[in-house]
């Protein structure tokens, strides 16, 4: 099935999401939609989807014009998509769930059949090898098996163009080698594939074309061969560096320990099991992992934002467990939240005043009790500039803002102390290629600053390119510690839960389907 796009243009208010857009998919083939978060991918794609309705534009399915008022009649077209958050109920089985709002039934009172829907999944499920059991609970399976479910359900309503929106992003290594192996195989049987991405390494490792969106236009078209320092710069629109240059770590005494540090959640799971660790002054240790693993757990306990049942965490001797959030920023921590919009920032608060968030009632930012505006105006301006906020006014409030920027301004104020630990939880989540980079800068400036450094990071690359040391954890366990040389599938394989040693005698007997993409751009950032 040919799919086409024309003059799609979508407005929110005074937000253009996406600016008369082209994409033309062909029939059987693998199109990747590269663009960094909100250059409007996912928002073409739900347009498409029927999700939204264009300002302007027209679809054209086989040449012919299509208006779809919601995803059943996009669905109904042949059109599936498989959203970033997944649409299962986790209490369903699989089969429940494949023939969710088109249930197969039987008999003269239409009851629920079962068999059919059970028979549907196999077959899809034995025709492209998914090893999918259709009596299984969703809630029971790895998040990589609940991906191939929601496959399933488009496939079960004859999906002949597939969209991915970041597929990857909950994935293992081994997993996105699994999802790119199906794509592949959908790809052979005539499947065309839409797979929205901001990994670069994986575009090159499946794509068959590739459109570049950025701020909602689309900037050009590139072939999977063209280097990543190519693609990243039709993203971002000047050149970037990929790589994170930086000296090897000189670690001093371990400043930073934590022993036996267990975390209970509310329904009674041990989100943080029992872990050990320690922490150099002058290096950076990565907290990798699949999202869900307890890392986040982990970090707000170390700020006071969780409860810990058990274990201690000390910084420089003196334990920090049991004491509030402003008396652990006082002992020498800054922190820099997963959720900046929600945790990190107050949005109706102006730039300089989300600036002093943590120091509004210290010297020089108040006297008596008052603040002072000047002072706060004075550190803006000095803050802002260090740290390249682009913005009007620092009076502005912070919602004006880009997420990069937002970002900027949560280092800018946790790094304007001095520091005994620094503590990022996905420091570059939602950020372009460029902010990516300067955050990357400065949170190796720290570290060689001589602070204990803790980045916990669901993006391997990124792990990879920061840690002088990697701790994998697994269902709120450290799997190991391993050091930054380790190769990419043994972390994988540690993010699944494999000890080191088997995960170094299974990587060393399979090669990932990403291997050719990996040393082709470690050899363009060498």
């Amino acid at each position: 099935m040919k799919l086409e796009l024309r003059g799609i243009t979508k407005r929110f208010g005074a937000l253009v999401a996406n600016d008369h857009i082209d994409l033309v998919v062909e029939p059987g083939e693998i199109h990747a939609l590269l663009g960094e978060n909100g250059a409007g991918k996912s928002t073409l794609m739900n347009t498409l989807y029927g999700l939204y309705t264009p300002d302007e534009g027209e679809i054209l399915v086989d040449d012919v014009p299509v208006a779809f008022g919601g995803p059943g009649e996009a669905m109904a077209a042949g059109i599936g998509m498989v959203h970033q958050h997944f649409m299962l109920v986790p209490v369903f089985t699989v089969a429940e769930n494949v023939v969710l709002g088109h249930e197969p039934v039987r008999g003269a009172g239409r009851l629920l059949d079962l068999a059919e829907a059970r028979r549907r999944v196999t077959q899809i499920s034995d025709r492209f090898g998914f090893d999918v059991d259709p009596d299984a609970l969703v809630e029971d399976l790895p998040v990589g098996v609940q991906q191939r479910v929601e496959i399933i359900k488009a496939l079960s309503r004859d999906a002949r163009v597939l969209i991915l929106d970041e597929p990857t992003a909950v994935l293992t290594p081994q997993e996105t080698d699994e999802l790119i192996a199906i794509m592949r195989q959908l790809k052979d049987a005539g499947t065309s594939i839409v797979f929205i991405t901001h990994k670069l390494r994986e575009v090159r490792a499946v794509a068959d074309r590739i459109t570049v969106i950025r701020r909602g236009k689309v900037v050009g078209t590139a072939s999977p061969q063209d280097p990543e320092t190519s693609l990243a710069s039709q993203m971002v629109g000047r050149s970037v560096s990929l790589g994170v240059e930086k000296a090897p770590a000189q670690p001093g005494e371990a400043t930073f320990q934590v022993r036996d540090l267990t975390v209970i959640s509310p329904v009674g799971t041990r989100v943080v099991d029992g872990i050990s660790f320690d922490v150099h002054a002058g290096e950076i240790l990565a907290i990798a992992g699949v999202q869900g693993n307890g890392q986040s757990e982990l970090a707000e306990t170390v700020l006071g934002l969780q409860h810990a049942t058990a274990g201690s965490v000390r910084l420089d001797g003196t334990e920090l467990l049991g004491r509030s959030v402003d008396e652990v920023l006082r002992a020498g921590v800054g922190f820099v939240p997963e959720d900046r919009s929600t945790d990190g920032l107050i949005s109706s608060f102006s730039i300089a005043e989300n600036l002093i968030l943590d120091l509004h009632a210290q010297p020089p930012f108040a006297k008596a009790g008052s603040l002072s505006p000047a002072r706060v105006a004075e550190n803006a301006a000095t803050r802002t500039q260090e740290f390249d906020v682009r913005m009007t006014s620092a009076q502005d409030p912070i919602s004006t803002l880009s997420g990069g920027n937002q970002q900027k301004v949560v280092l800018a104020r946790e790094m304007s102390r001095p520091l005994r630990l620094f503590v990022a939880s996905q420091p570059t989540r939602g950020l372009d290629v460029g902010s990516i980079e300067f955050v990357h800068q400065r949170i190796v400036a720290e570290r060689d600053n001589g602070t204990a450094v803790i980045i916990v990071s669901t993006e391997l690359d990124e792990v990879l390119a920061l840690a002088d040391r990697i701790a994998v954890m697994y269902r709120g366990r450290i799997v190991g510690v391993v050091d930054a040389g380790t190769p990419r599938d043994v972390l994988g394989l540690m993010m699944a839960g494999v000890p080191l040693q088997q995960a170094q005698v299974q990587a060393a007997e399979h090669h990932t389907v990403l291997g050719d993409a990996d040393a082709a751009a470690d050899q363009e950032l060498s």
